[in-house]
């Protein structure tokens, strides 16, 4: 039977259930990562589970979200995770070595292979050809340990490129336009999967632009075919040797199509505070602009760093803007300079950042009070930069040079001739921030600060339960809403008593204390719940105030997959109607849980004063109805090796 690069990818690394979309099924894991604000409770979350090294043929530890260090916290933490890799096999990325995604791309990402990581934007190797999923950090500690990772089967939604950019257009229009189309739950319950002609024009920094934001989709995640140009950059990385063809089959399927003609794109932006909110840049020309950040982790390759770099050759970034440069990576840091651009940058007044995630995470770079802020970032939910009420407008290199330029929203053709940048055939290698672990660990001592605050042990779910109602959110609600980022919450993120502070704070700040107030709580949600990152301090935080039912109209995959992996049981309404009847203080009692989850998947919620019952469904798979059971992963994964 025909199969595209997605089936292809899945059919070999199946290790049980069938390739039916919806169904469960698991899959051998070949690479992980974390990142810094998710590494440190994951390597906690390993260390419990006593496995002495991780069992994949590849585990990496970047640090590239926690770089500002304004007390011990942060270098603390980093000495934690380097003694942590050190012990259980795992090379690390020092700090100012760059983002997760590029460096993987440049140093570790091989086509045909699966990757796991603790960030959502772990896509974006399915630019090498490889099936990269983001996950909670447990479901990597999980993977490390030998365990298949466990999924419901996507569908394949097939996007068909044609034809070639025209000037002033690049492959951040083509996921803009995909989210224009789609929305930012649109891939949901899918794997994006882009080919046709004008696959071949694309580059694979361009490739890694679209499956980063991927993520935005909701997609499980986004892959291209590993061709020639798959080759080409492999060549330039000096790793030629990993590079194998993964096609699609000529008469390959996909259970959706969409088609974009590449020639026919327009520059694109993303307006506030959504990354689907996407227009034309003509339509809001003229906008005036105070900051412009190029980089992070979805628009910072060498290609995109080249580009604006030769646009700024003699000219200069307008006085009222703050023109910012954050390199994705040192290597791309180092072969932008070795081809002068970086003088160019400097020259024409842009801010040089170290290599690293930095205001995309909201790790500084917050824009001021009132103002428009472009970014080629993949995200500007509402806060993330830092700034309240801020004004984050997502664009292409293209776009937000020429902004940066004339100091207010600039469609980029109007600049004149595209100064195409031609990529070199092998690139300046820097992996000198990498740091591989020793072959016998036993010396290694695992060294930790007094933010590491051990993990605590959670109970089971208990089999009837009074609810009281904390929270009730609209649609679309995000993780940086349930728990945000920023130079004040994310250096606690290995101290979850502390880090629970901060729950909802964006939402309501006086969650946390009415949380400690009541024994067991419940939040009530819209479509979409839990979009955006994949931090599973969101699920944990609730979970240590109490938190034991979330009840939405629908989640988002990854954050699903981490209040389960923490004991929290996930319901969807079956009448979305009483989603109206339902507010906060309202309280629901839940009887015989443990029979219920046991006999179907309707659960019903009995209101306390008007005896109305709500149903929600769980849609558990077996698999997940034990960790609900057990009250979380790791509770289970003991249960079942004390066997």
């Amino acid at each position: 039977m025909p199969m595209n690069v997605a089936q292809k990818l899945i059919s070999v690394h199946l290790v049980s259930g069938k390739m039916i979309p919806g169904q469960e099924i698991a899959i051998r894991v070949d690479q992980t990562f974390t990142q810094d604000a998710t590494g440190t409770l994951t390597y906690l979350e390993f260390e419990a589970m006593g496995v002495p090294r991780t069992q994949v043929e590849l585990s990496v530890s970047y640090v590239d979200h926690n770089l500002l260090q304004t007390d011990f916290r942060n270098a603390d933490d980093h000495v934690f995770l380097q003694t942590c890799a050190a012990k259980y096999g795992v090379v690390f990325s020092r700090p100012g070595n760059g983002v997760s995604h590029q460096i993987h791309l440049e140093r570790f990402g091989i086509p045909g292979k699966t990757l796991l990581g603790s960030d959502s934007h772990t896509p974006t190797a399915g630019a090498l050809g490889m099936l990269a999923i983001g996950v909670g950090g447990q479901d990597v500690a999980v993977a490390m340990a030998g365990e298949p990772f466990n999924v419901a089967m996507p569908k394949v939604m097939g996007v068909k490129l044609t034809g070639k950019f025209p000037p002033w257009i690049s492959a951040k229009d083509v996921i803009l336009e995909v989210l224009r189309r789609h929305s930012v739950k649109g891939g949901v319950g899918k794997i994006i999967e882009y080919y046709g002609p004008g696959v071949a024009s694309l580059q694979v920094g361009d490739r890694a632009a679209i499956t980063n934001m991927g993520a935005e989709l909701g997609a499980t995640t986004s892959v291209f075919p590993s061709d020639a140009n798959t080759l080409r950059y492999l060549k330039a990385q000096g790793r030629e040797d990993g590079w194998v063809e993964l096609i699609a089959d000529p008469d390959a399927k996909y259970d959706e199509y969409d088609e974009i003609d590449l020639n026919s794109l327009e520059p694109l932006i993303a307006c506030p505070v959504s990354p689907d909110n996407v227009v034309p840049v003509r339509e809001i020309a003229g906008k005036p602009v105070r900051q412009v950040i190029i980089g992070s982790s979805a628009n910072s390759s060498l290609r995109d760093l080249l580009i604006v770099a030769r646009v700024m050759v003699g000219r200069s970034a307008h006085p009222q803007v703050s023109f910012e440069i954050n390199p994705s990576s040192q290597q791309v840091y180092e072969n932008v300079a070795q081809m002068g651009g970086v003088q160019t940058l400097i020259r024409s007044g842009a801010r040089i950042h170290q290599s690293g995630c930095l205001g995309c995470i909201g790790m500084g770079q917050a824009p001021a009070t009132g103002t428009i802020s472009m970014r080629t970032f993949p995200r500007n939910f509402p806060g993330r930069s830092g700034t309240d009420n801020d004004q984050v407008y997502l664009c292409s290199p293209e776009t937000a040079v020429a902004s940066a330029i004339n100091g207010c929203i600039t469609d980029p053709r109007e600049l004149g001739a595209y100064p195409d940048p031609e990529l070199p055939d092998r690139e300046i290698i820097n992996d000198h921030l990498l740091v591989y672990p020793p072959k016998d660990p036993s010396e290694v001592e695992i060294l930790r600060g007094p933010n590491i605050v051990p993990l605590e042990e959670l109970d089971p779910i208990p089999d009837t339960l009074t609810l009281e109602i904390l929270l009730k959110t609209d649609d679309n609600v995000s993780t940086d809403s349930i728990l945000p980022a920023g130079n004040a919450v994310l250096p606690l993120r290995s101290n979850i008593p502390a880090i629970s502070e901060f729950a909802f704070s964006r939402i309501d700040k006086t969650f946390a204390a009415r949380a400690r107030k009541v024994k067991y709580g419940m939040v009530v949600g819209g479509v979409n719940y839990g979009q955006g990152s994949s931090r599973e301090h969101a699920a944990l935080a609730p979970r240590h105030l109490g938190v034991r039912v979330v009840l939405v109209k629908s989640f988002a995959r990854i954050h699903r997959s981490n209040l389960i992996n923490f004991g929290v049981l996930p319901l969807s309404f079956v009448n979305p109607d009483d989603y109206t009847a339902l507010d906060v203080k309202t309280k629901l009692k839940l009887k015989n849980l443990r029979a219920q989850l046991k006999a179907g998947n309707e659960i019903k919620l009995e209101d306390s004063k008007t005896g109305k019952i709500i149903i929600g469904r769980h849609n558990l798979t077996d698999r997940e109805l034990n960790l609900i059971l057990a009250g979380g992963l790791i509770n289970e994964i003991k249960a079942r090796k004390a066997l």
